[in-house]
Order: structure tokens, then C-alpha cells, then sequence
């Protein structure tokens, strides 16, 4: 898919200029006694003229989808090392239905949301990996559910040409979360078994499509037979209806007794109790998420030492802040989905002005991969 500049910027009013233009890098002001733009000093999209501000889908306290709301918001700036992007796709992620029914609230009205792509309109000092007009895709503590975001130029991507950016939007968390709980964590190897939870999520679709390509055999769990079926499409070798049998017997079964080596595990609670049992001998458990209806007040990792068994927390957020290796594994990741070797399934769409019914709809537990808002 290629780019077209005026994709997504209605709101923005590209009056006629010159290269003799006079703003101030002040965002927003024009002054007469500013220099003239050299060949360099393309001003930014969002500094010519906002016709009104953005709206968002905001709360002002937490609870159930229907305390989101619609309404204009004034505009982010972008501070030095941050891009300004003009939304195109929102991947609603786990973590936003989580913060908007109970998280921290940074500011009212709060905009929720990890995840979006769109288009750069506007560039901080200092940014050189990204110019005006690129498509991108961002990730950040919150701010997605917005017609524009501001992210940090270690936390964006280029899309890359040939892929669309709704699919785009979907790949940095949930892929990436489930390439680093396979192998930079799990340390899975050719030949091992794989258990994926929640196989019909973003993180549980991705994990099996990649833990297929490494040779692993691949075990997922899911509610319905019907979405285990479906993901015999993406590299199931074996499916565990967990809404009617005991997923640990079931794993020890289908694996002679001995377990699965790698358990990536996005749901937490008791099942993430029960995960610990299913591990084979040196096997190892990677704890993503705490999705599930069941919680624990206490995990018994006894039997991980006589087993030699591993248990670790991942968060992809730290691995970005702390190393530029997972800021290149997801790019790489972005490329595998451009080139089709692996697949991103987007379920439903909504307006973003319906986030209550969109966050109302993955909280059914109905959807078969992403829910995208689209601004």
C-alpha cells in the first residue's frame, strides 16, 4: 500500500507555502520574525493550521466500557525525540480494557490505548529516523484512542511499503510480546512443544504462527472448538478446549506425560497455577498477562526446583526502554507480516467513537483476533 499525502488529514488545512514561509518552531505560532524556511525546514503539517481540536475517546473515571466518551480534546505537541501522528488504526490491546476498568488515571479526561499507526504530521527537535508524510505505527503508555498521538522516536516504526496500516497497527505488542515469550525468554528450540494460552488473541495468534515456523509442536488453549479449528489455519497442531476439559491432563496426555517445554501464558490467575503443572522436565513458563476471570491470591513455585523448571515475568515496554534489541526484533517482525510469512487477523472494526462497544465486544470474549478503532 503505498502512501498518499492526503490520507487522514482533513483536519489539517495545507494553505499554499513556500519555502519563504515564516513560522516560528514554536508548535502552533506563526511569527513575522522568524527566518525563512531554508530547503531543510519543511514545516510541520500540524504547526500550519489545526481547523479544530482532535477527538478522543476519553474517561474521567474507570469502570465498564460505557464510561468512554467522545469528545474534543486539545492537541498533543510533539517535545523533542517525539513525532506527532495523525491515527489511522487502533489495535486495542489487553492492557487498555484493563487500565480503563481499573487502572491509573494520569489525567482527566484520560486517553487509553498502547497502540496506533497513521501518518508523521509533525516531528520534535532532534528526530532523525523519521520524516513528514511517513507511515508509522506507535506504541506507548497511553494516548492511542485519539485522532492524534505524540510517541517517542524509540517507540515507533515504518511501516513498511506493501503493508496496510490497519495491519500495521496490530504487530509491535502482540507480536512481539509473543516472538521475545518464545524464544528470547522461552529459549524454545526446534523439536519442543510449545503451549500457547488464549490461542485466539493477538499474542496467542502470533506466538503459534512463529513457534510453528521454528519446527516447536504447538498446543493451544481456547473456549470453543470452533476457534481451535480456525487456528489449525495458523500452525495448531493440537487444540485444548479448556471449557470442557482439564488443560493439564490434556497436555500431559498429548505429550506422553511429559509436558510441554515452553508455556506462554497470557492469562495468569489459576490457570497460570495449573501452567506450572503442565511444564515438562526443564521446562519453562513465561507470564505475560493477568487476562483471565479467575485470580490467585498465591502461585506455589515449589515444584519448579526438583523439576528444574523456570518462571518468568515478561513486559515488552522494559525491553524497549532498557535496549535497542526489541525495537529491531519488531521491525523485523513488521517485515515477516509485509512479506506474508505471517499473518495478522483483524476480527472486527469500529468507529473510534464507538470504543465503549469495541472494548464491550473483546470483554464478550467473541472476538478471533484484533478489534481495530479507526478514527
Amino acid at each position: 500500500m503505498g502512501f498518499s499525502t492526503d490520507v487522514n488529514l482533513s483536519r489539517y488545512s495545507l494553505a499554499a507555502h513556500s519555502a519563504t514561509c515564516q513560522l516560528s518552531t514554536t508548535v502552533g505560532v506563526r511569527t513575522a520574525a522568524s527566518p525563512p524556511l531554508g530547503p531543510k525546514d519543511t514545516p510541520n503539517i500540524a504547526d500550519i493550521a489545526t481547523l479544530a481540536p482532535m477527538k478522543a475517546a476519553v474517561y474521567s473515571v474507570t469502570g465498564p466500557p460505557d464510561v468512554f466518551s467522545y469528545e474534543e480534546v486539545p492537541d498533543p505537541t510533539a517535545g523533542r525525540g517525539e513525532l506527532l501522528v495523525a491515527v489511522e488504526a487502533v489495535s486495542i490491546e489487553g492492557g487498555d480494557t484493563l487500565n480503563r476498568a481499573g487502572g491509573e488515571i494520569t489525567r482527566a479526561p484520560h486517553i487509553v490505548g498502547y497502540q496506533c499507526a497513521g501518518t508523521v504530521v509533525g516531528l520534535g527537535e532532534g528526530v532523525e529516523s523519521f520524516s513528514l508524510g511517513d507511515r508509522v505505527v506507535t506504541v506507548g503508555v497511553d494516548g492511542s484512542h485519539a485522532e492524534l498521538r505524540v510517541a517517542g522516536e524509540a517507540f515507533a516504526w515504518k511501516v513498511p511499503d506493501g503493508l496496510a496500516t490497519e495491519e500495521a497497527a496490530c504487530v509491535p505488542v502482540a507480536f512481539g510480546t509473543a516472538h521475545d515469550c518464545l524464544f528470547e525468554f522461552g529459549r524454545l528450540q526446534a523439536g519442543e512443544t510449545a503451549l500457547v494460552h488464549a490461542g485466539a488473541g493477538g499474542v496467542g495468534i502470533g506466538a503459534i504462527q512463529m513457534a510453528k515456523a521454528a519446527g516447536a509442536r504447538v498446543l493451544s488453549t481456547a473456549s470453543s472448538a470452533e476457534r481451535l479449528e480456525r487456528l489449525a489455519a495458523y500452525g495448531l497442531d493440537d487444540g485444548i478446549n479448556y471449557a470442557e476439559v482439564d488443560f493439564v491432563d490434556a497436555v500431559r496426555s498429548l505429550t506422553g506425560g511429559r509436558g510441554a517445554d515452553v508455556i506462554v501464558d497470557s492469562v495468569g490467575g489459576r490457570t497460570l497455577e495449573q501452567s506450572l503443572r503442565a511444564l515438562a522436565y526443564r521446562g519453562r513458563c513465561v507470564t505475560v498477562g493477568d487476562a483471565g476471570r479467575h485470580p490467585s491470591e498465591r502461585v506455589d513455585i515449589s515444584g519448579l526446583r526438583p523439576n528444574n523448571q523456570t518462571l518468568s515475568g515478561y513486559f515488552l515496554g522494559a525491553e524497549l526502554f532498557m535496549a535497542p534489541r526489541a525495537h529491531a526484533m519488531i521491525a523485523g517482525l513488521l517485515d515477516d507480516v509485509a512479506h506474508g510469512s505471517l499473518r495478522v487477523v483483524i476480527d472486527r472494526r469500529f468507529p473510534l467513537a464507538e470504543a465503549a462497544a469495541a472494548h464491550a465486544y473483546i470483554e464478550s470474549r467473541q472476538a478471533f483476533g484484533r478489534v481495530v478503532l479507526v478514527p
